[in-house]
């Protein structure tokens, strides 16, 4: 089993910025993709931004130019960056992992972290 954790989500003024942070632990052996999803009441989950072991990154139009994902490979841990906030990114914002522990898959959701961007 894996388990993730987030944090740095809050309420933040338009144009301000925020850092959310997502550790994972449990069984791993190695870790491919990490990301961040966003998802709004009424609406499907959409991808964030999401980057490979070998660093290579993918945004949303949406977000491109403001916001920044990296990752800490000895950590486990992957970062979203979020610059110029607008109150249109107001969401839940959920990181997503998947690897491999030996022989088997794992994909796996953290509980999600409120973003409220308002004056």
């Amino acid at each position: 089993q894996v388990q993730l954790v987030e944090s740095g989500g809050g309420l933040v003024q338009p144009g301000g910025s925020l850092r959310l942070s997502c550790a994972a632990s449990g069984r791993i052996l190695s870790i491919d993709t990490m990301g961040w999803y966003r998802q709004t009441p009424g609406n499907q989950r959409e991808l964030v931004a999401c980057i490979t072991s070998g660093g290579t990154t993918d945004y949303a139009d949406s977000v491109k130019g403001r916001f920044a994902i990296s990752r800490d490979n000895a950590k486990n841990t992957v970062y979203l960056q979020m610059n110029s906030l607008k109150p249109e990114d107001t969401a839940v914002y959920y990181c997503h992992v998947d690897g491999s522990w030996y022989f088997r898959r794992f994909d796996s959701w953290g509980q999600g972290t409120q973003v409220t961007v308002s004056s």
